[in-house]
């Protein structure tokens, strides 16, 4: 017994003692510039995209709105998502049988992803809501009312979600998306009672 207290022990410190510790959220993305502590020089890393970094090194690509409404139209996009929505085929991992009613907050925390299985817009950094991104923004647009979709059925994340209204609702603005609904004649004699 004492033995294995004394193994317990120094495997223990062992494991506080050691200086690097692997991260796996942050092994995700690992093509930040960084910058030396006493300069503003950048040190190039292999594989290095144009990103923004905090003061917390995080790391968020930058991908404008002109490059994502030509990826809508790429091979790319076709390869990766076929003919389906973009929201389509994503199922998102929960505890239990039932999904839950809301989705997350955020899948990016500190432009790191911070979950193992981002919504469908955080997955992929080329979709970006814009109210000039058209082709994007309607594949989040009811067919037969004209209504935006909910989070709770395409599963995106809360922080997508309100992205998402406020570039449908620029584009409703601007004019660049109508929202026609088209009139449907009810027979009102199948609801009538007999008198």
């Amino acid at each position: 017994m004492l033995i294995l207290n004394a193994i317990h022990r120094i495997g223990t410190l062992a494991r506080a003692n050691l200086t690097h510790k692997f991260d796996s959220t942050r092994s995700i993305i690992s093509s930040c510039p960084r910058y030396s502590d006493n300069t503003k020089e950048e040190i190039t890393t292999e594989g290095n995209r144009s990103t923004v970094c905090t003061s917390k090194g995080a790391h968020r690509p930058i991908v404008s709105v002109e490059t994502s409404i030509k990826y809508m139209d790429s091979d790319a996009y076709k390869q990766t998502y076929g003919d389906n929505l973009v929201w389509k085929l994503y199922r998102r991992n929960y505890k239990g049988q039932r999904a839950p009613r809301k989705t997350r907050k955020t899948c990016v925390r500190g432009g790191i992803i911070s979950t193992g299985n981002p919504c469908p817009i955080c997955r992929d950094e080329y979709l970006v809501f814009d109210h000039r991104n058209v082709k994007l923004l309607e594949q989040f647009i009811s067919k037969y009312n004209g209504e935006i979709l909910s989070y709770s059925q395409t599963s995106i994340c809360q922080k997508r979600h309100k992205e998402l209204v406020i570039a449908l609702t620029r584009a409703k603005d601007y004019g660049i998306i109508t929202f026609d609904v088209p009139i449907r004649q009810y027979n009102y004699f199948d609801w009538k009672q007999n008198e």
